[in-house]
């Protein structure tokens, strides 16, 4: 019931489980991962495994794909039929991918573009894409539909759980100090993004048993008394350790609207290296 004929575009780095981006015709900004032979486009020639397998010889960097790249999908959008754009991207306190997209946007001529900087990162924004594509699918207006996932980026949130500090460290994302005492100690961090939209640690276990224990501690505590809600887990190189989060999710929140789950993108593997279990939750009510 797409009335408006409006298209959602995401970035690479949000997420969104491939299914889904299937399912509703997500249209797909790929973040770009630079080896010093070569450049990779996110999820489309390079897997999580492909970068796991490397990091031991080299840890890449990520970057926006250019300014063409990006226009070239605006043109695409407006050949397809669309008249408005509704990007939704991680946030702009980690990636330029946000401002990028709203300056073509803007220049764009033939399609109105919002561009929702969801303060997130990996699922944290993608749940925030995928109540964007349930609300085009209902047939929110353009107006409603901007109110409601404005409001609802306060009430989107992701904890990260890392093996270790070390690409975080690498990748220029943290203070030096809190990773070397953190490995030091075996601390495992949980990190979040802050109101800014920018990456702080929650809290810290010690050991990766005790560490999963706090990030549900965390969950239940986000969650609270709402009773409208969805949650989802990407991991990276945790399969095991996610199914059994998924499940203990299942058992203790009967009451979730749905519990996605799925692999983060080759672009989030680069800054956390291994072992990496996210836990997205968006509160709807």
């Amino acid at each position: 019931m797409n009335k408006e004929k409006i298209a959602l575009l995401v970035d690479s780095g949000t997420d969104v489980p491939q299914e889904l981006i299937e399912q509703y015709g997500m249209y797909m900004i790929p973040l770009q991962i630079i080896y010093k032979d070569r450049i990779y486009t996110d999820k489309v020639d390079i897997t999580p495994e492909e970068v796991y397998e490397r990091l031991p010889i080299e840890i890449p960097s990520t970057s926006l794909p250019d300014g063409e790249t990006i226009t070239n999908i605006f043109e695409k959008i407006k050949a397809d039929g669309y008249e408005k754009v509704l990007a939704v991207t991680i946030s702009s306190g980690l990636s330029g991918t946000y401002n990028v997209v709203r300056l073509i946007g803007e220049d764009f001529a033939g399609l109105e573009t919002f561009v929702l900087d969801t303060k997130n990162i990996g699922i944290g924004s993608g749940l925030q894409a995928i109540e964007a594509a349930k609300l085009i699918e209902a047939g929110t207006s353009w107006e409603d539909m901007l109110t409601i996932l404005s409001k609802n980026v306060a009430k989107a949130k992701v904890f990260f759980n890392v093996a270790t500090l070390e690409y975080l460290q690498k990748g220029g994302r943290i203070g030096l100090v809190a990773s070397i005492l953190g490995n030091a100690l075996k601390l495992n961090p949980i990190i979040s993004c802050n109101g800014e939209g920018v990456y702080h640690t929650v809290a810290k276990a010690r050991g990766r048993k005790k560490s999963l224990e706090k990030t549900f501690e965390l969950v239940k505590a986000f969650v609270g008394e709402h009773k409208k809600f969805v949650l989802a887990v990407a991991q990276g190189q945790a399969v095991e350790e996610a199914e059994a989060f998924y499940a203990k999710l299942k058992e203790q929140f009967p009451q979730a609207e749905k519990i996605y789950f799925g692999t983060i993108s080759p672009a989030l593997v680069v800054h956390t290296g291994p072992g990496l279990l996210g836990i997205g939750i968006q509160l709807l009510d």
